[in-house]
């Protein structure tokens, strides 16, 4: 059961004088992330290091951000993993302590930080989608972008234009009958795909 925040989450942990002020929050791009992470150093422009991890549906980034390499970042990382959740950045702010930690307390360090806020962000569970491809005329193009509007997780993905219209939709599989039943309606030409990247977030899109 995949899962994604659906608000932000600040936690703080010290470790030897060293504060680790973790944030998770939804972020379903890499350009959102690093909007968060640009938002961290703006409220904490005096800490020394902004390390963040970041997971969407089939990518992922880290940055460990001056501390040594693998200790921060990657750690993050993991531990989005571990939790199953998608479409999510974790950014830790370091205020240091005075205090050196070695490698290995760093990684401690960032995945206890990671542990502590999300396990406290809100969740909502991404219901299963699928993909349907879709052969119309012009007129259908509005009414079908109309239906979808109505439909929470719905995406249109594509439109390709030529004799008449091609579109590829993504829907959540509970509205996957209705949605067949109104392209029936119209004479729309609705095939289904079980193409797995479409298990995913409409966020994702």
């Amino acid at each position: 059961m995949t899962q994604t925040p659906c608000a932000r989450c600040i936690r703080e942990i010290v470790i030897k004088r060293s504060r680790f002020i973790a944030l998770a929050a939804p972020a379903a791009s890499r350009a959102a992330a690093l909007e968060c992470v640009a938002a961290a150093r703006a409220e904490h422009p005096q800490a020394r290091h902004h390390c963040w991890a970041w997971v969407g549906g089939n990518s992922a980034a880290c940055d460990d951000d001056g501390e040594p390499a693998g200790t921060a970042g990657r750690p993050l990382r993991n531990v989005i993993g571990h939790k199953g959740l998608v479409d999510v950045v974790v950014v830790v702010t370091r205020y240091f302590g005075g205090i050196k930690l070695g490698a290995s307390g760093l990684v401690r360090a960032y995945a206890g930080a990671a542990e502590a806020v999300l396990a406290e962000v809100p969740r909502r569970v991404i219901p299963p989608l699928q993909r349907r491809v879709l052969h119309m005329g012009f007129a259908d193009e509005q009414p079908l972008r109309h239906w979808l509007s109505g439909v929470e997780g719905a995406v249109l993905e594509s439109l390709d234009y030529g004799e008449g219209v091609s579109a590829v939709v993504t829907l959540p599989e509970a509205v996957l009958e209705a949605f067949d039943e109104w392209c029936s309606a119209l004479g729309i030409h609705c095939q289904s795909t079980r193409d797995e990247s479409c298990i995913e977030s409409s966020a994702r899109r």
